[in-house]
């Protein structure tokens, strides 16, 4: 879900006329505050699981262990390198002539209408 809010964010920006590069690291910036904070919070939830004692704490601190390194990589991944793969894809596949030149209008009325409100 992170990394499909990112792509959404970063596609809304590069309509409005940002390069996919600046679209992309808008992007990240904007949904890093609240992806580390949800990480945070799960990871915390999940933390008892990784400093229980007792009976049949082995197999809960190899859990909760697990848990943890999974959720922190997958954070990493997704802050760093979803708005790496968003500009390759972007500069891969730039979309039919059609796509482009509907792309070309609308960031020329997005301009011209932050221009005349100025």
């Amino acid at each position: 879900k992170n990394a499909i809010l990112i792509i959404e964010f970063a596609k809304d920006l590069q309509a409005q006329g940002k390069s996919a590069m600046e679209a992309a690291l808008a992007a990240a910036h904007l949904r890093f505050r609240p992806i580390v904070m949800t990480s945070m919070a799960f990871t915390l939830g999940v933390l008892p699981l990784a400093l229980a004692t007792g009976a049949g704490s082995a197999s809960q601190r190899a859990i909760g262990t697990g848990v943890i390194g999974g959720m922190l990589t997958g954070t990493a991944l997704a802050v760093f390198f979803v708005p790496i793969f968003f500009v390759l894809v972007r500069g891969l596949f730039k979309g039919s002539a059609r796509q482009r030149q509907f792309d070309a209008q609308h960031a020329h009325q997005q301009s011209a209408a932050e221009d005349h409100h100025v």
